[in-house]
């Protein structure tokens, strides 16, 4: 079986090596850990042989694999000199799991006589040991290793930053909605964002184009072929393939990964720059939220049916601004109250007149940042929005504040108030307003309640 040239390895690294500049060559030598007296910035010409001598010739192609992949620089410059060897290596690793696989096969189809006994299993003297041999030499994770020479793994299409003739394989996590450029003829371009993930790592990807955006289903895996590579992004043109494949075992976190570099992919703003952004923008923006109202359902136009709607506002130091949530992105105000900061992302700026609001979209996500702080105050009740058996939404004014909206449980309420739930609960509580109560509070939500009078 051949060898890796050292002295070929030896050339390209100090290539390598000439591409750094001196912090990540600081940065690369740590993650090695390399001696410090033995290696210095300054005799870049002597630090190859130091590396090979310290970590072996293998073992050192690995190893720099792994430092390009952790310090930002990745270009092609560098990758260019890595990339043979790491290939070489990779056959090389392949060969030896045949020659084994193959060497099991020829034990088990062996005589007794042509091993030894142990406890009645019959076994090859050497197999056991130079399989274990085999993987000391190869760090290589397991799925790496048994990835189809036909694929590259997200992982390795990161750190080389071509395909080449190669597949990637991604299961498609997230999809943003479709976005427009403007090219230098001012024609009106379509594009939209992936996030995808693999077994190894995750990726964001970017589509040219509208025709494709029914192709991908989130939560369906895809093989991309002929894509191109800007720094870390994939992206994908009309010369692309695309094809669906066979499921893949993503792990969750990687799954994670993929949804995030998405749903972050707008930037947050602040409130007062949604207010002046023009008609159908994408933004996303961070705030407390001062308002929830009540879920609506709205007959659309052209249509026989209704859809679900809620609207709540949300705050910051440069402004506040409406937001209407549509149909099932009403399920993530789910837990939020008054007075929770929340992050709002790809939401779409709408005007009416002077008035900007913010629409929900498909992929519109509500993350809290943080939560409402819990107070124990004074209310007086005066109004009541809409009451039932299980919650009732009031107003109610804190001392020296403005009238708010709250809500509460409805048994908790009947209780303190001198009710009873059964049959016209509201008017009930009409007939006793103003009431007022010492009550906990955790944002527009009324956790605690005792009567300040009696009645």
């Amino acid at each position: 079986m051949a060898t890796v040239s050292e002295s070929e390895w030896k050339k390209a690294l100090t290539s390598i090596i000439e591409e750094l500049d001196d912090s990540q060559l600081k940065d690369m030598l740590e993650f090695l850990e390399i001696p410090k007296q033995r290696t210095s910035t300054t005799s870049r010409e002597l630090i190859p042989q130091r590396i090979i001598e310290s970590c072996g010739v293998e073992t050192s192609i690995h190893k720099i694999r792994e430092a390009v992949d952790r310090i930002p620089q990745r270009d092609g410059a560098v990758l260019k000199h890595l990339q043979p060897f790491v290939d070489e290596l990779k056959s090389k690793e392949e060969e030896k799991g045949q020659k084994r696989k193959h060497r099991e096969t020829e034990s088990e189809d062996e005589t007794p006589e042509a091993g030894f006994k142990k406890n009645n299993i019959v076994s090859d003297s050497c197999s056991d040991e130079e399989a274990e041999a085999d993987e000391l030499k190869s760090p290589q994770p397991d799925k790496e290793r048994k990835m189809p020479p036909w694929r590259i793994s997200i992982h390795d299409l990161k750190i080389v930053g071509q395909l080449g003739k190669k597949a990637i394989a991604g299961k498609v996590v997230q999809k943003s909605g479709l976005r427009t450029y403007q090219t230098k003829d001012k024609q009106k371009k379509f594009f939209f964002f992936l996030g995808v993930a693999d077994e190894t790592s995750s990726i964001k990807v970017m589509v040219y184009g509208n025709e494709r955006y029914q192709v991908f289903t989130v939560g369906d895996c895809y093989l991309f072929r002929n894509v191109l590579m800007e720094e870390k992004v994939m992206k994908v043109t009309k010369m692309s393939n695309i094809s669906r494949t066979a499921t893949l075992d993503v792990p969750q976190n990687l799954e994670m990964e993929a949804r995030m570099l998405v749903d972050f992919q707008i930037p947050v703003c602040s409130i007062a720059q949604a207010n002046s952004a023009a008609e159908r923008t994408s933004v996303s923006i961070e705030g407390t939220i001062t308002e929830i109202a009540s879920v609506e359902n709205i007959k659309l136009k052209s249509k026989r049916r209704k859809k679900a709607k809620q609207e709540l506002r949300l705050e910051d130091s440069t402004g506040s601004i409406r937001i209407t949530l549509w149909g099932e992105d009403i399920k993530q105000l789910r837990g939020k109250s008054h007075g929770d900061v929340v992050r709002v992302t790809n939401v779409r700026t709408s005007r009416f007149h002077d008035a900007v609001s913010l629409n929900s979209t498909t992929f519109t996500r509500i993350f809290q940042v943080q939560s409402a702080a819990v107070q124990n105050v004074t209310i007086e009740i005066i109004g009541i929005i809409k009451a039932s058996r299980t919650q009732t939404e009031l107003d109610a004014q804190i001392s020296g504040r403005e009238v708010q909206t709250f809500v509460v449980d409805s048994s908790l309420l009947a209780d303190v108030v001198g009710v009873r739930l059964e049959g016209d609960f509201e008017d009930r509580l009409l007939s006793n307003m103003p009431f007022s109560a010492d009550v906990e509070i955790e944002g527009n939500k009324i956790n605690k309640m005792n009567a300040v009078n009696e009645m």
